[in-house]
């Protein structure tokens, strides 16, 4: 889903609490959802309400997602990606591409200047955090973050399959 995000509910940020151990700030939409319906990846506004300016706007929260990209993570597997980057020269064309629509998508919601040219995850030259990318390829579909839809390939865990904790209160 791309901006502007419906308002997220009350429900939403409860569960995104939920799933992420502690209150959650800032959230401005909910990208993606679980089968079932229950957040997958949060938007979080640019500049957070104390003024600290935050590049990243995609950003996964489901339990079982993030485990299983931490499982991937911990396997070096950003070694290899950053390898496939450094060799395909479409691979490097199509991750800075996500670059610059990860920053599209951020800048029209808010212009934050602190963060002119930063995306998240490492892009566009590095892979650095799994967990962005895979976010970001969650919300807008396949196709636009090749790395992050790499990394959903790889792990455990699929969005087809609900998998969430019981977030009754």
């Amino acid at each position: 889903m791309r901006p502007p995000f419906p308002v997220p509910s009350d429900e939403d940020i409860r569960i995104v609490s939920a799933q992420l151990g502690r209150p959650a700030r800032d959230v401005i939409g909910i990208p993606a959802r679980c089968v079932c319906g229950a957040p997958t990846v949060v938007a979080t506004a640019p500049r957070l309400a104390d003024g600290t300016p935050f590049p990243t706007l995609y950003y996964l929260t489901h339990p079982a997602a993030t485990a299983a990209i931490s499982e991937l993570e911990a396997t070096q597997v950003m070694n290899e990606f950053s390898a496939i980057l450094a060799d395909d020269e479409d691979m490097r064309t199509d991750y800075q591409s996500a670059h610059e629509d990860y920053i599209a998508d951020r800048d029209s919601i808010l212009v934050v200047p602190e963060l002119d040219g930063i995306s998240a995850g490492g892009m566009p030259v590095r892979v650095k955090c799994l967990h962005a990318l895979a976010g970001h390829a969650l919300s807008v579909g396949p196709g636009v973050n090749p790395i992050g839809d790499l990394a959903l390939s790889r792990c455990t865990w699929s969005p087809s399959v609900c998998q969430c904790l019981d977030y009754s209160a």
